[in-house]
């Protein structure tokens, strides 16, 4: 009882701080209310004294803090202003509550991580409570009043979309390149915790594993949605402009249930991986030895193989000379090789995948003619693996031998992550539910305070709504887990760096999908028209650009930090000359 009493206060103690303001605005706009009140009612003979209640209540929930302008407050109850700073300040406060939905969600997904594992609940349920409370903010946008309502106020929906993906890929992207930079070694990579050239723009930066490669690749996949919303603008058509919302609205909700099924089904994959890595370290292993061992190279000028030599290996490994290889003869020349990075008790493994790669007859020995066919294709996979390299020497098969232990090693250290066991489930269960639904009811509350807050805001100032949306909002809603990112890469390790890049494309890539269905399906749903063709080419650009970039190369030095960063006010200028210059809008 007494853990759950300090849990309670521990969250409930920033609401506690907050929710008064806000009833201390709302009672301060009541009072000038009232002071302009008797004026009015005097008109009809009646004192404000004797006035009914309801109907000053009636006036002041309908009523502007100054001037004659009018605004609608929030269930009757919240303030609402036409004033500059105080919009700004509901801004600040309704923002601060959704950052405190989004840290208080995220916390809870990671302690029901923490009990469940990846699995299902990690694969489904989690990736799509990232991204909820920028699903409700959008969600909220498009719904409120009428359809000319809507049309005005879903923009700001469209501004919380590109500026949450613009943001992640270049402001939280650059930030943990210069927070998780490492000294580069020779051949461009990272060394981990070692930072003593500062902030060389070339002598550092951070490496990244393979499988980062591939969140960046399917994050660039994601963007097929917004790409069939365009085809209209296009190709010139005058219309079809629905028909090809509601066919985006399917593909991306195809894209969210495919990526929520790889999540689920990454151990998996990861498995397969992991064994294909270790295949991959095996065979540079034993063409290391063999190139050793070779009285001559074992492939040409042009690439090609040279069979003598291989035949010359296959003899030297038959040590019995009765013309095949046994299971003992493979293990003893595995166990010859020094493998870095590789246990020698999986010999008999590594043996096994020796003798199922060459033994085509099945009869449990390796003849000369399937060594030499297997030593080919062993030969044309490095080749494959190293394709940049024109000299087939020593060093070829080193650079192959290095690229496939490392490899082996990073899979490694993913798949060997487990679950730790916690010492109290049921109380670590009871509090990530009551982060999740404390976080997702605050969530639900003040997503359309906030949303009506922009909107006054914009009125006020005269600054379109998307721009305020494209800067302001995502601060609230990504915050937590863009301090978390930054904290995560500060450890400097090449690890540790991966899988914040990983979950950084992973959050665009449900932006792209969950958010963007949510988005596509209120426009179809209400009949609005779609015309965010800037907003939706600088989300283009930006997936496009950081994800070929990212899918192709896994070392990224300081200077690459700068071009992110500068892809943010480019996106913004972007969009101001494309609809206030060129009229796109």
């Amino acid at each position: 009882m007494a853990r759950t009493k300090v849990a309670l206060r521990s969250v409930i103690a920033p609401l506690v701080v907050v929710i008064p303001l806000l009833l201390l605005a709302a009672h301060g706009t009541h009072g000038r209310q009232l002071l302009a009140a008797p004026a009015n009612l005097a008109s009809d003979g009646i004192s404000p004294r004797e006035s009914d209640v309801g109907a000053v209540l009636r006036m002041w929930r309908h009523s502007a803090v100054s001037g004659d302008s009018s605004c609608e407050q929030s269930y009757g109850v919240l303030p609402c202003t036409t004033t500059v700073l105080g919009n700004l300040f509901l801004l600040l406060v309704y923002g601060y509550l959704m950052f405190l939905a989004a840290t208080y969600m995220s916390n809870g997904s990671e302690l029901l991580l923490e009990i469940l594992g990846p699995g299902i609940i990690g694969g489904l349920f989690l990736p799509a409570l990232g991204a909820l409370p920028d699903a409700i903010l959008i969600l909220v946008s498009g719904l409120s009043g009428t359809k000319e309502t809507a049309q005005q106020q879903v923009l700001i929906g469209m501004g919380l979309l590109a500026g949450s993906t613009v943001m992640l890929l270049t402001i939280l992207w650059g930030s943990c390149v210069v927070v998780g930079k490492c000294d580069l070694s020779e051949n461009s990579t990272a060394i981990d915790s070692q930072n003593t050239r500062k902030f060389s723009l070339f002598g550092s930066g951070i490496s990244t594993d393979i499988q980062t490669s591939y969140a960046a690749r399917i994050m660039i996949i994601s963007v097929v949605p917004f790409i069939i919303t365009q085809l209209p603008a296009i190709f010139k058509f005058s219309s079809g402009n629905r028909l090809t919302v509601l066919i985006a609205l399917i593909v991306s909700i195809g894209l969210l249930i495919s990526y929520c099924l790889y999540q689920v089904f990454q151990p998996w994959i990861q498995q397969r991986r992991l064994a294909y890595a270790k295949r991959k370290h095996i065979i540079s292993g034993i063409l290391i030895a063999a190139q050793r061992r070779a009285l001559g190279r074992l492939l040409y000028d042009d690439g090609s193989p040279n069979k003598d030599v291989i035949e010359k290996i296959f003899h030297a490994v038959d040590e019995d000379k009765n013309g095949s290889l046994s299971h003992s003869e493979l293990k003893a020349l595995v166990v010859g090789i020094q493998f870095e990075m590789m246990d020698l008790t999986s010999a008999d493994d590594a043996a096994e995948k020796v003798m199922r790669d060459f033994d085509t007859s099945n009869d449990g020995n390796i003849d000369q003619d399937e060594f030499v066919r297997g030593m080919c294709k062993w030969l044309d996979e490095a080749k494959s693996s190293v394709s940049n390299s024109q000299n087939y020497s020593k060093k070829f098969f080193d650079d192959f031998h290095a690229r496939a232990t490392e490899e082996h090693s990073l899979l490694q250290d993913r798949g060997d992550e487990a679950v730790e066991s916690v010492d109290d489930a049921n109380w670590i269960t009871f509090k990530a539910v009551l982060l999740l639904l404390l976080g997702a009811g605050i969530a639900v509350l003040f997503a359309d305070p906030l949303v009506d807050a922009v909107d006054n805001f914009s009125d006020a100032t005269g600054i379109p709504s998307f721009f305020i949306s494209f800067i302001a909002m995502p601060l609230a809603t990504n915050s937590s887990e863009g301090v978390s990112a930054i904290i995560f890469a500060s450890r400097k390790k090449q690890r540790t760096s991966s899988l914040t890049f990983s979950e950084i494309y992973g959050a665009v890539t449900m932006n792209n999908t969950l958010c963007l269905s949510v988005f596509l399906a209120i426009v179809y749903i209400r009949h609005l028209t779609w015309d965010f063709s800037s907003e939706v080419l600088i989300i283009l650009i930006v997936c496009i650009v950081m994800g070929l970039v990212a899918s192709f190369r896994r070392t990224f030095p300081l200077w690459t930090s700068f071009v992110a960063f500068l892809l943010y006010p480019l996106s913004l200028v972007l969009v101001y000359v494309l609809d206030y210059v060129f009229g796109w809008s």
